[in-house]
């Protein structure tokens, strides 16, 4: 976490906090989330595994990368939506694959897969209905059990991807910013990289959010922690923010100005997410 990149980013991020300009470092640049012609594409594939915390099969989706080779081994980020959506959410508001297909013929990010699973563990996992019922909550905290030990073991069983913490990242949206904070600094022994954009109040506190905070001080590469300052829910971002200053536990922390809960936000913070994510 000490790269010129990440310093760089977190001081134009600052002053362009302070002043409320939209300097290149907060906004992501014109087209950044639009196709563009006659550049490589990756490839974005549906996929199910075998889920014994819940009981049945479950349905992911899988981003590769422009060029993605069975001769290569490659990192993976999972990547967690709200609490209105599921495996697709991503995928149709958020542009992640356009995102990164840009990145890369820009030579702006890593080579990376990016898994997008629904993070409402239990057998119907729909996004319909009452999404704020309390079982329907619950089972976003009984997704940790099912990513670790079911989803992870079947990617890293049937893709080309690395195995160890030092190449695994997990970031999210909303409730899934909050499910990151809570699943990686609660198990930094299995991921390094870390993100939350606009995190919900599903996101612990104190201890319960950093069991060993010398363990995350340690051993994260990269925590990376945003909001908009329009968000109604940035106060679960401040006190995040607060708690991680108070036991000098590095991470980034971007308050974007003029930017709300929405898709236009979190677009925006996936561009600068993932050009920092699995950086040396």
């Amino acid at each position: 976490m000490k790269s010129l990149k990440i310093t760089i980013l977190v001081l134009t991020t600052l002053l362009s906090n302070y002043s409320y300009g939209q300097e290149s470092s907060s906004i992501a640049p014109e087209g950044f989330d639009k196709l563009s012609a006659g550049q490589p594409k990756g490839e974005v594939k549906q996929i199910t595994y075998p889920s014994i915390t819940v009981g049945k099969d479950r349905v992911a989706n899988i981003y590769f990368p422009p060029g993605y080779s069975e001769s290569e081994t490659y990192p993976v980020l999972y990547l967690l939506h709200g609490i209105g959506g599921d495996e697709r959410e991503w995928l149709d508001q958020g542009n992640p694959n356009i995102i990164m297909d840009n990145l890369y013929a820009s030579n702006k990010a890593h080579p990376m897969v990016i898994v997008m699973p629904n993070g409402r563990a239990m057998e119907d996992d729909r996004a319909g209905g009452n999404i704020f019922e309390p079982e329907r909550v619950e089972a976003f905290s009984t997704f940790e059990k099912d990513l670790l030990e079911d989803l992870i073991p079947f990617i890293e069983n049937n893709y080309n991807v690395y195995s160890d913490r030092e190449h695994r990242a997990i970031a999210g949206l909303s409730m899934g910013g909050g499910q990151s904070l809570n699943f990686g600094l609660n198990n930094v022994d299995t991921f390094a990289w870390v993100g939350a954009f606009s995190p919900a109040p599903n996101t612990k506190e104190g201890e319960d959010l950093i069991p060993d905070t010398e363990k995350a001080r340690e051993d994260l590469h990269l925590l990376f922690l945003s909001c908009g300052d329009q968000d109604q829910l940035m106060n679960f971002t401040t006190r995040t923010h607060d708690y991680l200053n108070k036991h000098n536990i590095e991470h980034v922390y971007r308050i974007i100005p003029d930017h709300h809960h929405n898709f236009e936000y979190w677009k925006n913070e996936l561009y600068y997410f993932a050009q920092l994510v699995f950086e040396d």
